[in-house]
């Protein structure tokens, strides 16, 4: 059995596979609840992919776990890297795009994830990871619109907004989200243009939002990262 580990800045989520299947999933919003968690696993294997807390202090928590694995940089990945500066990647990224092949092996995929930034990944057909793009997401830009000015106000997003806002929070609305919208299907297009057959694969906080509004044929996939991290935990493990 499986456990990987996805501690992001506000909570621990944490998946357990059976080989390449999900059968479960928690959301643990302490590294106390996390500890708990740790200590009563029986899983034999473990990825830990952290950005908040010590990742080698939380493996020390499993303590019935025979393989422990902390993805970085230097990790082995079932793709390969191009990225100019792999030390500075972030490693939910990595995650992703492992999800993306793990899903659509063979095939150019772009992995989207909307979060607090939108993130743009690329992955072509042999699996080699090229890099993509960073954008402020869509709370960012509400909160950089009231920040940055002096009397706009602190709106928050609404679906389905209309193009020809009538007061200032509903252009701020518009500006934002349907800006957004665009940005998105923009860059998708181009990506598309490019690659024949190119798969579009959605993930993070923000994603339910935007499914039903983007016009390009996308395939959501919540759980993208526990996926990646589940792949190279059987990459590392098999090796």
């Amino acid at each position: 059995m499986n456990l990987v580990i996805d501690y992001g800045n506000s909570a621990a989520k944490v998946g357990i596979f059976d080989h390449q299947n999900l059968m479960e999933k928690h959301t643990l919003p302490s590294a106390e609840k996390l500890q708990q968690f740790l200590k009563n696993s029986v899983a034999e294997n473990i990825v830990i992919s952290s950005v908040k807390e010590d990742a080698d202090l939380i493996s020390s928590w499993a303590i019935h776990a025979h393989h422990k694995f902390i993805l970085h940089h230097q990790l082995p990945l079932p793709v390969t890297n191009l990225y100019a500066t792999p030390a500075t990647l972030g490693v939910d990224r990595l995650a992703g795009v492992c999800g993306a092949q793990q899903i659509f092996p063979m095939q150019p995929c772009l992995v989207i994830d909307a979060g607090t930034c939108i993130t743009y990944d690329f992955l072509d057909k042999d699996g080699n990871y090229h890099g993509g793009g960073i954008s402020p997401g869509l709370t960012m830009r509400f909160q950089a619109v009231h920040t940055f000015t002096a009397k706009l106000p602190l709106v928050s997003a609404k679906q389905q907004v209309p193009l020809i806002g009538n007061s200032t929070e509903s252009c701020i609305q518009s500006g934002v989200v349907n800006g957004l919208i665009a940005e998105i299907d923009g860059i998708i297009k181009q990506y598309s243009n490019k690659f024949e057959g190119l798969r579009v694969i959605l993930c993070g906080g923000d994603a339910l939002f935007f499914e039903n509004q983007l016009k390009a044929s996308i395939f959501a996939s919540p759980e993208l990262v526990l996926i990646g991290l589940n792949s190279i935990l059987n990459y590392n493990v098999n090796r």
